[in-house]
């Protein structure tokens, strides 16, 4: 059976009638002096408690051993090296070899075949949680952690090895996470930039009169709204694996969410115009709303490189959509100062007497 990342397959032979299993796990090398790891874990689908069996290139002879891992917390967050220890779990048998035979050599792309038998539970087969992943480098005898882009860091399936299915939880995950990624970039990355350009420019155009501003609340509110969908998505995301954990991408979404649901609150006490704290309360709206923008479409490129599109033409799409709306915001800016420029110089020469108050030129004539 293909797995979803990585390239890797499993078969697998479960003896019902006494609850033994046969597996055989095919996976592939990224260095040759990496490492390949395949274990299950007793409690859920995720790296944290794993029982492994990790195959990499001896230290001294180079020959490729197997030796067995508990993949504990403390070595997750790499406050300590992985350490060889004996598994908890009923382990029969287990070997390795690369394919090719005796005369294979371990090398990036190399193919490996783990073998392993254990015992299961009795009438607990409908949930096996298998986990894999593979490394570039192994230090003495202790796997280095291995990379963090979307595809190693979802190397996890659930399958009930009576049926051969595998749970759909994982096709939902996807699911979810490719609607968190499309509704936060819209709304964090395009909508909240579109409402705040709009506020910045249009507000001076006479002519709108009090409409700008309507556009401009309409447009964040709409922004917000489906931001905040998309952050429940995230917490949901969250929740449905907790063994992944995306640090920075994390704490950026709450920073943001944070801060635009300050910017929505605010609105509830917005001074009159005639008040003492207008202009503070203006200083503060225009504080965070900025940073409420900078901070969700820093999100949106960390978010690309979460889910691994970070060469894909989905963020070429959204960078051409970006630069698009700078550039539009760079000509408002010029044309925002130019009109500037002309007005100052003519409320000078206004001052001055050269000009009348209709605009046109008073200058006196000799003969």
């Amino acid at each position: 059976m293909p797995l979803n990342s990585q390239d890797a397959s499993i078969a697998w032979t479960f003896h019902p009638h006494n609850a033994t299993l046969d597996i055989v796990f095919f996976g592939s090398f990224i260095s040759p002096s990496g490492w390949v790891g395949f274990g299950i874990n007793p409690n859920s689908p995720e790296m944290t408690g794993t029982r492994a069996l990790i195959a990499f290139p001896d230290p001294n002879s180079g020959q490729l051993v197997l030796l067995p891992y508990i993949i504990d917390p403390s070595v997750k967050l790499q406050k300590s090296p992985l350490l060889s220890k004996p598994l908890d779990i009923h382990l029969l048998a287990s070997s390795s070899t690369l394919y090719g035979g005796k005369m294979a050599t371990i090398h990036n792309g190399a193919t490996i075949q783990i073998y392993t038998t254990l015992k299961l539970v009795p009438n607990n087969t409908k949930s096996v949680h298998f986990v894999w992943n593979r490394g570039i480098y192994v230090q003495g005898y202790s796997p280095t952690i291995h990379p963090t882009n979307i595809n190693d860091l979802s190397s996890v399936t659930t399958i009930d090895v009576l049926s051969g299915s595998q749970a759909i939880c994982h096709n939902n995950f996807l699911t979810l996470k490719n609607v968190h990624g499309v509704i936060n970039a819209i709304s964090w990355g395009v909508i909240l930039p579109i409402g705040a350009v709009t506020a910045r420019y249009l507000r001076h155009v006479e002519s709108l009169g009090p409409a700008w501003f309507y556009a401009h609340a309409g447009i964040q509110l709409s922004g917000i709204l489906l931001g905040t969908v998309g952050f429940a998505i995230g917490i949901r995301l969250g929740q449905l694996s907790p063994g992944r954990v995306y640090g920075l991408h994390q704490k950026l979404g709450i920073a943001t969410f944070i801060l635009g649901m300050l910017q929505t609150l605010a609105l509830f006490f917005r001074p009159k115009t005639t008040n003492k704290f207008r202009r503070y309360w203006k200083s503060y709206h225009h504080f965070v709303g900025y940073a409420c923008v900078v901070l969700g479409v820093v999100n949106v490129f960390q978010g690309f490189e979460v889910m691994g599109e970070g060469r894909s033409y989905v963020k070429l799409a959204y960078c051409l959509c970006l630069s698009t709306l700078i550039g539009v915001s760079v000509a408002l800016e010029v044309n925002s100062w130019v009109v500037f420029c002309r007005k100052a110089k003519e409320e000078k020469m206004r001052r001055e007497g050269l000009i009348g108050s209709s605009g046109k030129y008073s200058g006196s004539s000799h003969g």
